[in-house]
C-alpha cells in the first residue's frame, strides 16, 4: 500500500499529538484505524467481485466452445450413422422388408389397464392403539399447540 518509514510515522504522531491533544489522540487513532480497516475490506471485496466476474466470463466462453464441439460431434456421428445405414441397406437389400416389419410391430399398442392401487390411502401395519400407547404422532400439530399441550397446569 503506502510505504511509510519509522521516521515519517514518528513525525506524523508528533504533529497529531500537538494538533489534537493527548486526551483525544487515542479516540482519533481508533477511528482512523477502523476507517482504514473498512477501506481495506472494501478494496478486497471489489477485487474479489472483479475476479469473480472475470471467471464467470471465462466459464461462459468455455461453455460456448464446449457446446459447439458437442454439436459438431453429434452432427458427425449422425452423418456417419446415416451413411452406415445406407451402406448396410444397399449391401443387404432387405431394408424395405425390415422397415415394413417394424411398422407392423409399432402399430400394435397394448390397452391401458388401471393398476387398482389407491396411492392416497395409507395402509399402516401398526395398529392405532399401539401408536397412541407408545406416543407416536399421527397428526400434524403446530409448535405453539404442542407448547400449550405440555405446559404445566396451575392448580387453584
Amino acid at each position: 500500500m503506502i510505504d511509510i518509514g519509522l521516521s515519517k510515522m514518528a513525525l506524523i504522531g508528533a504533529v497529531a499529538l500537538i494538533v489534537i491533544g493527548p486526551e483525544k489522540l487515542p479516540r482519533v487513532a481508533r477511528t482512523v484505524g477502523t476507517l482504514l480497516g473498512k477501506a481495506q475490506r472494501y478494496v478486497a471485496d471489489v477485487k474479489s467481485e472483479v475476479n469473480r466476474s472475470m471467471e464467470l466470463d471465462e466459464l461462459k466462453k468455455m461453455k460456448d466452445t464446449m457446446e459447439g464441439a458437442a454439436r459438431d460431434v453429434q452432427n458427425s456421428i449422425q452423418t456417419s450413422a446415416s451413411e452406415f445405414e445406407k451402406d448396410w441397406a444397399d449391401a443387404t437389400g432387405t431394408a424395405s422388408e425390415a422397415n415394413a416389419a417394424l411398422q407392423d410391430q409399432s402399430a400394435v399398442v397394448p390397452a391401458y389397464k388401471h393398476p387398482g392401487k389407491n396411492w392416497r390411502l395409507k395402509r399402516g401395519a401398526v395398529p392405532q392403539w399401539y401408536k397412541s400407547k407408545s406416543g407416536v404422532r399421527t397428526k400434524a400439530q403446530s409448535g405453539a399447540a404442542r407448547v400449550a399441550r405440555y405446559r404445566p397446569q396451575k392448580f387453584h
